[in-house]
């Protein structure tokens, strides 16, 4: 099975919660999900849109293709009939159009007039509406009940809705004629959770015991730092929104530097802020964690859309060298793993580590498996042994040392006396210009990115190994190329996948070796530059034939994937 909807409207009717509620029943019954959100950067008013893909199977991108349109205004069905397959139906608050009632199934419901006679206000027109996907689906009414129940906090609401609800189904019970979109729950009872990146950067943030997060809120992280606070007494961690970004960042290198696992979340524009944070955290060698969720810019570009456009930035960002980890989680599940490697990498080297992340990946649902918690491993990297230390004042925290790692003293719970300074320092982290201490201080700091460059997954390799073309993703196109590549391949096509989800220290030996026999290769990302593309062949040598990019905003699908691969004539 693989069902398409799109619930399409103006910001403030309710779309999310339509589109939040439908993907939660049709997880429940046991289907995968995939659904991802398009609004713009207003309370009220504009076209926004929430898709909905519902398959027995692996769920990762959405289809071009609708087979039903929920419209609640007429701007919407203008918008997206389109799309329709050749046995979509649309279901159109009571806005009439006689020319594409011609040629389309639309089902005209008066929602807005449902939920006045109801509640005396429209503000349950999505229920309404809602009502209309059980209908139209025939799905047991009762599990979008028990979801009202969870959303709603007061009875009255609670009972208006229920009560539009099932006006909205009884309405499209009796229009006998749309009864081909029924399905059924799966015979086996689903485990598996619905969550956005947002969400699972989140839980793998607790899960790795972070006890500090101080974030400022900005497109599209903001939920990261909603759903933290709201856990905060249960997991004993700290939420400070600061003034601005920049005592976020320092925030966060002050709260690690005393002991405790720190992040702080952001965009590109607050990000741009933290830069000489980030330096910080690199000179005294400080590990924290920075969650980057890229949108188009630059300055405020399009704040509520996708783009792949700070990859470099991030790679280069702060003026000096030293050593960092970049990271980009391809899915929700990817997410929350990728997150708790982030803190692990960050403790063992005693540095910045930048999960990067997108809108697109943020803001999207995927159905996942629930986490197995038994295999989360928290690693806090080299600690003093206070055995070995006969006077507290005799401490090195800038110990030279073999690796670059210097054993770690906590301020706020060894006898050590630990020094440190934003200048150059010597071992004891005590200022200093000395021109040799310098050159051995920046050795001992880059001698950690050999030893990070092992810890660094190799890219996942999908599709037949010995394809003619190999397609090169990182980040969150996984979903649309992961589609892509499997269509591509029941044509007969030879293709593969080479997706990157550990970025740098660039891996650059292994993945030569991986690519050692391939043909031809070809780069797909979110950005203008081919930001990847150009890393990729500074690091390996190997030239790229050519690239698919996309900066509009929106995310990629398979199709557009397939139609740009159809016009290179491969």
């Amino acid at each position: 099975m693989d069902l398409n909807i799109l619930i399409g409207g103006e910001a403030g009717q309710g779309l999310q919660t339509i589109g939040v509620i439908l993907a939660h029943a049709f997880t429940r019954m046991g289907f995968h999900v995939f659904a991802d959100q398009d609004y713009e950067s207003r309370i009220r008013g504009g076209h926004n849109f929430f898709r909905i893909r519902v398959k027995d199977s692996r769920a990762l991108a959405a289809s071009e293709k609708l087979d039903i349109l929920l419209a609640l205004n007429k701007e919407s069905l203008l918008l997206h009939y389109k799309e329709l397959g050749l046995n979509g139906v649309a279901i159109v608050d009571s806005i009439r159009d006689p020319e594409l009632s011609s040629r389309y199934k639309i089902l005209y419901m008066p929602m807005e007039e449902i939920s006045l006679r109801v509640t005396g206000n429209k503000q349950a027109k999505n229920s309404a509406a809602l009502g209309a996907l059980a209908g139209l689906t025939r799905i047991d009414i009762s599990i979008f009940i028990r979801l009202i129940k969870e959303h709603f906090l007061k009875e009255e609401l609670i009972d208006q809705n229920i009560q539009t609800l099932k006006e909205g189904y009884n309405f499209i019970i009796d229009q006998k004629e749309f009864v081909d979109l029924a399905i059924e729950s799966l015979p086996v009872k689903s485990e598996r959770m619905l969550i956005n990146g947002n969400e699972s950067i989140a839980m793998g943030a607790l899960a790795s015991g972070c006890k500090f997060l101080s974030a400022y809120p900005m497109t599209p992280t903001t939920p990261i730092i909603e759903y933290i606070s709201s856990h905060s007494e249960e997991f004993r961690t700290v939420v400070i929104q600061p003034e601005d970004e920049i005592a976020a960042i320092h925030m966060a290198i002050g709260a690690s530097y005393a002991g405790v696992r720190s992040m702080t979340v952001t965009s590109g524009g607050g990000f741009s802020l933290m830069v000489e944070g980030l330096g910080l955290a690199g000179m005294t060698e400080t590990p924290v964690v920075i969650v980057l969720g890229q949108r188009p810019g630059p300055a405020i570009g399009l704040p509520t859309r996708t783009e792949q456009g700070d990859l470099l930035f991030c790679i280069h960002a702060s003026h000096g060298e030293f050593p960092r980890a970049v990271l980009a989680p391809s899915s929700a599940e990817d997410a929350f793993w990728l997150t708790i490697k982030a803190f692990n990498l960050a403790d063992k080297y005693q540095i910045p580590v930048i999960i990067l992340s997108d809108h697109y990946l943020a803001t999207s649902y995927f159905t996942v498996d629930k986490f197995d918690l038994s295999s989360v491993y928290i690693d806090r990297g080299l600690p003093l042994i206070e055995d070995e230390l006969s006077n507290p004042a005799d401490y090195k925290r800038h110990r030279i040392t073999g690796s670059g790692i210097s054993p770690r003293a906590l301020p706020s719970y060894s006898k050590a006396l630990v020094i440190t300074d934003a200048d150059e320092h010597d071992e004891e982290g005590h200022l200093t210009e000395d021109a040799r201490t310098r050159t051995a201080m920046v050795e001992k700091r880059m001698k950690k990115s050999s030893s990070i460059r092992k810890d660094i997954a190799l890219p996942l390799i999908y599709g037949p190994r010995t394809a003619r073309v190999t397609l090169i993703g990182w980040g969150s196109t996984f979903g649309p190329l992961y589609e892509a590549i499997n269509i591509l391949n029941k044509q007969g096509m030879s293709i593969n996948l080479l997706h990157f989800n550990e970025l740098w220290p660039f891996p650059s030996q292994a993945v030569n070796r991986l690519i050692a026999d391939v043909e031809s290769l070809f780069a797909v990302e979110s950005n203008a530059t081919g930001q990847f593309a150009s890393l990729f062949e500074a690091q390996t040598n190997k030239k790229i034939k050519g690239a698919i990019l996309k900066y509009d905003g929106r995310p990629f699908t398979a199709q557009y994937i397939i139609n740009a691969l159809q016009r290179e004539s491969l």
